[in-house]
């Protein structure tokens, strides 16, 4: 079963991704495109609707990374059984994409009307279900981790670090067994010159 992720050569979308496939254990290929190259024209024309991430498999295309991690969580302890308990997943990772929705004056309106907003109640939720958004590790953790990561590189700051509980889960994730070893593999981030 060949299975291929294609993204940037950063923190973004992906990498939430990364991180399941890496912890699960699941071999792929991870094909990077350099952002100062992007768009390119024959890559973009081919892809379902011009944008990345993608995931292939066995000749299927994926596309929207929501979709792609919660597949790829699939037939893994990170996707529970129970359609309540997934449903709740996933009403908290729509909700992560709420709070990282672009926006025109985003760092401005970041820090002083969504990050407490939203961190707030992940804070709540995450101690409510020891450490986590279902009680237990899932794909819905990964994915917090992955935008307080890619908003962290983007605003240059640690979003985070007035939330004991988002800290720590980003802790916990970052030094699951792949993860760590993923981590400390690659190659730095930085937001390329464009």
């Amino acid at each position: 079963m060949a299975k291929k992720l294609t993204y940037f050569e950063l923190n973004g979308l992906a990498e939430p991704i990364r991180y399941i496939l890496y912890y699960t254990g699941q071999k792929f290929e991870d094909v990077r495109n350099d952002l100062r190259k992007w768009p390119i024209k024959e890559i973009k024309d081919s892809l379902p609707f011009r944008q990345l991430p993608i995931f292939e498999e066995d000749g299927r295309v994926l596309h929207q990374s929501i979709a792609i991690a919660r597949y790829v969580a699939a037939n893994t302890e990170l996707l529970p059984s129970d359609p309540w308990q997934q449903a709740v997943l996933d009403a908290a990772v729509l909700t992560m994409y709420d709070f990282d929705e672009p926006k025109e004056e985003f760092r401005n309106k970041l820090y002083d009307e969504h990050l407490d907003f939203y961190f707030s109640r992940f804070e709540k939720q995450l101690k409510e279900n020891n450490g986590h958004f279902g009680g237990k590790l899932s794909w819905a953790d990964f994915i917090l981790v992955g935008i307080v990561e890619c908003s962290n590189l983007f605003l240059e700051d640690n979003i985070e670090k007035n939330y004991p509980q988002i800290s720590a889960l980003m802790k916990k994730i970052q030094n699951l067994p792949g993860v760590k070893d993923y981590i400390r593999d690659r190659k730095p981030y930085g937001i390329p010159e464009i």
